[in-house]
């Protein structure tokens, strides 16, 4: 019996000590980024991703490394939703979820203030809940249309239960002794939002155009640059060797992502005891046909947004991209980073936010930017 336990104990750390040998990533490139954060109980990782991004992009312009305030923008986000909402008589999308964009519209409309002054949690809870918040606001514009007329004082109301459960925004404060709203403060990170622009890469839009990318949570109906799937892949990686981060809109849903593991990459359906969990696998190869038929029967969708931040390869010379995700440190045991393989990248990126200087001169040309 002690014999047998000993064997399986030893081929326990075998399997172990190839697992982490095998997985064994080299660095490629590795970008300045803030502290990986939670968005806990809420659906806005659109915004912990992008916040995170223009954090990113703080440290690269050589600025000190800021704790942006994510649920100050969600609030802003929240009140933006609710009136299209209403003047589309319920037809717009109204739920938790977002797009890139919608940070940079509301940093135009309404700047940025630090994670130090608003915190956008009133309520009795350590983590950010927006469960009951959302089912209730949900609740309230339901309301109102089934009033049919609505009248001059719902969105007082409306903003009214956003304070109680966020609390009110800032209108001035103050950061190391100097006075600011939140429209100045912005302007003082010199952060220029028309510097971005968001990229997809799909067969049923003009390419090298703008036009609206017609996913759910595009809810103000925005629009995207539309390339060719190789032209998408060479995007992300000039911008990485070019030094900018970007931010990633894509699917998380299948079995070949696994942030627990800390890797995504392209599961055949073929590895029922999921190998590719413990080593390497050879991926399918992702082409624009393959990829299209993916998105338009709804088996790639934009569930989840995280921000790229370098690159990576493993003992085979695949190259995955370094991910970091807002589900917080203790989420895996890479401190809240994963790796995606490029064919991962290839199949399930929905689209991407980048800073104009990050793409291809001769891409650029093609876009007119």
């Amino acid at each position: 019996m002690k014999r047998t336990v000993l064997v399986l104990v030893l081929a326990i750390c075998c399997f172990v000590a190839k697992t982490q040998e095998e997985y064994k990533f080299k660095p490629i490139i590795d970008l300045g980024v803030s502290k990986v954060k939670s968005q806990d109980r809420t659906g806005t990782c659109w915004c912990y991703s992008t916040i995170s991004f223009i954090e990113s992009e703080l440290l690269r312009m050589g600025k000190a490394e800021y704790d942006l305030s994510e649920m100050y923008i969600v609030r802003k986000v929240y009140e933006a939703k609710a009136l299209r909402h209403i003047k589309t008589h319920g037809k717009s999308n109204f739920s938790q979820g977002g797009q890139a964009h919608d940070v940079m519209n509301e940093v135009v409309a309404y700047g940025l203030v630090p994670e130090s002054i608003y915190s956008g949690k009133m309520y009795r809870s350590e983590i950010h809940d927006h469960k009951e918040l959302s089912h209730v606001l949900s609740s309230f514009l339901s309301g109102v249309l089934k009033a049919r007329n609505p009248t001059n004082v719902w969105f007082s109301a409306y903003n009214s239960i956003l304070d109680v459960y966020m609390g009110e925004t800032p209108k001035q404060f103050n950061v190391d002794g100097k006075m600011y709203t939140p429209q100045s403060f912005a302007k003082s990170l010199d952060i220029d939002v028309d510097n971005y622009v968001e990229i997809t890469s799909y067969k049923n839009m003009p390419y090298y155009e703008k036009s609206s990318l017609l996913i759910p949570d595009n809810w103000s109906n925005d629009e995207y640059y539309n390339v060719h799937l190789d032209e998408f892949m060479e995007i992300m990686e000039y911008s990485l060797k070019q030094g900018y981060t970007f931010v990633w809109d894509g699917d998380v849903s299948d079995n070949g992502f696994s942030h627990k593991n800390n890797i995504a990459i392209v599961d055949d359906g073929n590895n029922k005891e999921k190998l590719y969990l413990t080593e390497p696998i050879k991926e399918k190869h992702i082409s624009e046909d393959y990829r299209q038929e993916m998105f338009d029967n709804f088996n790639i969708t934009d569930d989840h947004l995280m921000h790229i931040v370098g690159l990576v390869k493993d003992k085979d010379g695949t190259v995955y991209y370094k991910t970091k995700n807002s589900w917080g440190t203790e989420s895996n045991t890479n401190g809240g980073y994963l790796n995606m393989s490029t064919e991962f990248m290839r199949l399930h990126s929905v689209a991407i936010l980048v800073h104009k200087d990050a793409i291809p001169k001769k891409l650029k040309n093609k876009l007119g930017i």
